[in-house]
C-alpha cells in the first residue's frame, strides 16, 4: 500500500520517538527515588493494601501478581534503563518487531506503576505518557518508512490534549473570557519556577496578550493541526512556541515537553527543508504486511475508543484528566478550567522541646520544590515530578485532598523515617525524631520590586490559622 507511509516524516518520528524515550527515563527516575515512601510496603499508600482491594481488570498491573519493594524498585529500574536506551537509538539498531517489543514493554511496566500509584501518580501527564507510549509501538524505526496512520493518530491526541484544555477554560473561570486569569496564575499555580515571579511582575496588558494567545495556541491551532500542509506545520510550531512559553514560566513536570514531543511528527519535513538546513530522507525497505495489519487494527481500535472523549469534548459538563478505561488510551485532557486569586501553602513544624508553650522553637520542613523559605527563589524542577510537592499544594486548597496521606506521612515525621525524609530537603531534626509535629496554612504572594530589594524576600507570607494542631507520637 503506496499511500501507508510518508518518507518525508522520518525526522519528525525521530525527535518524537528520542523525547518521549527521555521523558519515560524522567518517569521512571522518578518513580525510583520516590515510590519507598509514597506506595511501597512502609509506604503512605501501600500498594500491597491497594491490590488487596482492588480487582486485576479495574487497575492491570503486574504487580498484582507479585508485590515487594524489591520486585518494584527491580521493574522501574529496568524501565530507566530501557527508555535510556531507546533515548540512545537502540530501537533502529533491531528488527522492527523487537523495536515495537521494547516500547511495549516500557509501556506494560510504566502502566502498571501508575495503575497502583494512587494520588501519586493521577495526573494527567501520566495518562498523557502512557497514551503517547502506545502509539508510539506502532510507530516503526529506520527499517521502515513512518506510517501514516498513525502519525494522524498522534496528531489526534495532540488535537485532544490542547483543544481539550481550551475548551476547559473557555467553558470554566470567567477570567478566561475577559482576558485577567494570568494576574493571578504565575503566583498561584502549583509549583512556580525560577521566572515565575518576573512573569507576575509583567504589566498587566501584557498578561492579556498572554491570555488570548493561549486561546489561539489552545483552540485555533488544533483545529489547523488537521488541515493540509503546510498550515499543520505551522499549527505545530505555534503550540511548540506556546509550549516554551509555558516551560519558562513555571513547572509542569513532564507534559510541557510531552506535549512539544507531540507536536513534532506533525511537521513535514520537506516543508521545513524549505526554510531549515535538514537532510533528507534515507531510503526505506519495504513494509511488511504484518505490520500493516497490525497498524490498521490499532488505528481502527483507537476510532471505537474516541467516541468517550469526543462525547465529553461535546459536553457542557466537560471532564478534564479523565481516562475511560484502565489501559489509558484516549483520554481526555485539560487544565486550569480555574484559576486560583490567592496561593496558600501548609508549612509543616517540628519541635524536640517536651512540652509545648507560648515560648516553644518550631523548626520548618523545607521541600524541593514548593515555596516554604520566603528568600529561596523556585527552582527549576520540570520535566522531573515532586509528587509530594504537587499533592501538598492541593492539600492548601482542601484538607480533603490529603485525607488518605496527610496523617500517615505526619507518623513519618515523628519517626524520622528515612526514606520521607528523603522527599524533603534536608531534615530540621538529624539526632532524634521531633516529639511535636504541626501544620500551620499561610497565604503567600510574591513581594513587589521595592520589597525584592529591601529583603531580598521572594514571598510575603500571612498566617492564615492553624492546619493541623500539634500531634506527638503514639506511646
Amino acid at each position: 500500500m503506496e499511500w501507508f507511509t510518508d518518507a518525508d516524516y522520518w525526522l519528525g518520528r525521530l525527535g518524537f520517538q528520542r523525547g518521549l524515550a527521555a521523558l519515560y527515563f524522567v518517569g521512571f527516575l522518578s518513580t525510583v527515588n520516590q515510590f519507598r515512601a509514597l506506595i511501597g510496603e512502609r509506604g503512605l499508600l501501600p500498594v500491597p493494601r491497594f491490590v488487596a482491594g482492588v480487582r486485576f481488570r479495574q487497575s492491570p498491573s503486574i504487580f498484582h501478581l507479585h508485590y515487594s519493594d524489591r520486585f518494584f524498585a527491580l521493574v522501574a529500574w529496568t524501565g530507566v534503563a530501557l527508555s535510556a536506551a531507546l533515548a540512545a537509538g537502540a530501537a533502529d539498531r533491531v528488527p522492527l518487531w523487537a523495536c515495537m517489543l521494547m516500547w511495549a514493554a516500557l509501556w506494560v511496566m510504566y502502566l502498571s506503576i501508575v495503575n497502583v500509584g494512587q494520588t501519586w501518580y493521577a495526573y494527567m501527564w501520566e495518562s498523557l505518557l502512557l497514551e503517547a507510549g502506545f502509539l508510539a509501538i506502532f510507530l516503526g524505526n529506520e527499517r521502515t518508512a513512518p506510517p501514516v496512520l498513525v502519525l494522524w493518530l498522534l496528531r489526534w491526541l495532540l488535537f485532544r490534549l490542547e483543544f481539550g484544555a481550551g475548551l476547559i477554560k473557555i467553558r470554566g473561570d470567567p477570567c478566561w473570557r475577559d482576558l485577567t486569569c494570568l494576574y493571578y496564575h504565575h503566583e498561584t499555580q502549583p509549583m512556580p519556577g525560577p521566572l515565575s515571579w518576573f512573569f507576575h511582575r509583567l504589566p498587566r496588558p501584557v498578561h492579556r496578550v498572554e491570555v488570548a494567545a493561549n486561546h489561539v495556541a489552545q483552540l485555533g491551532a488544533p483545529v489547523a493541526l488537521l488541515t493540509p500542509q503546510p498550515v499543520a506545520s505551522v499549527a505545530a510550531g505555534v503550540i511548540i512556541v506556546t509550549q516554551l512559553w509555558l516551560v519558562a514560566s513555571g513547572n509542569f513536570a513532564w507534559l510541557n515537553w510531552l506535549t512539544i514531543v507531540l507536536a513534532l511528527p506533525a511537521i513535514d519535513g520537506a516543508e521545513a527543508a524549505k526554510v531549515l538546513p535538514l537532510p533528507g530522507p534515507p531510503a526505506f525497505p519495504a513494509t511488511p504486511a504484518w505490520y500493516e495489519g497490525v497498524v490498521l487494527a490499532v488505528t481502527v481500535l483507537v476510532a471505537v475508543l474516541s467516541y468517550w472523549p469526543v462525547r465529553n469534548l461535546l459536553s457542557r459538563r466537560q471532564m478534564m484528566n479523565f481516562s475511560f478505561n484502565p489501559l489509558h488510551l484516549v483520554n481526555t485532557y485539560g487544565a486550569f478550567g480555574s484559576i486560583s486569586r490567592v496561593r496558600y501553602e501548609v508549612v509543616v513544624e517540628g519541635t524536640d522541646e517536651p512540652e509545648i508553650t507560648d515560648s516553644t522553637v518550631w523548626r520548618e520542613y523545607r521541600f524541593k520544590g514548593k515555596p516554604v523559605d520566603v528568600r529561596r527563589l523556585p527552582p527549576l524542577v520540570a520535566p522531573y515530578h515532586l509528587r509530594l510537592d504537587w499533592q501538598m499544594w492541593f492539600a492548601a486548597i482542601s484538607p480533603i485532598y490529603a485525607l488518605s496521606w496527610f496523617a500517615p506521612f505526619i507518623g513519618r515525621l515523628l519517626d524520622n523515617d528515612r526514606a520521607t525524609l528523603k522527599l524533603l530537603r534536608g531534615n530540621p531534626f538529624p539526632a532524634a525524631p521531633p516529639t511535636y509535629v504541626r501544620a500551620q496554612l499561610y497565604g503567600y504572594r510574591f513581594t513587589d520590586r521595592h520589597d525584592l530589594r529591601k529583603s531580598r524576600a521572594w514571598w510575603d507570607r500571612t498566617l492564615v490559622g492553624t492546619y493541623l494542631p500539634p500531634v506527638a507520637k503514639e506511646p
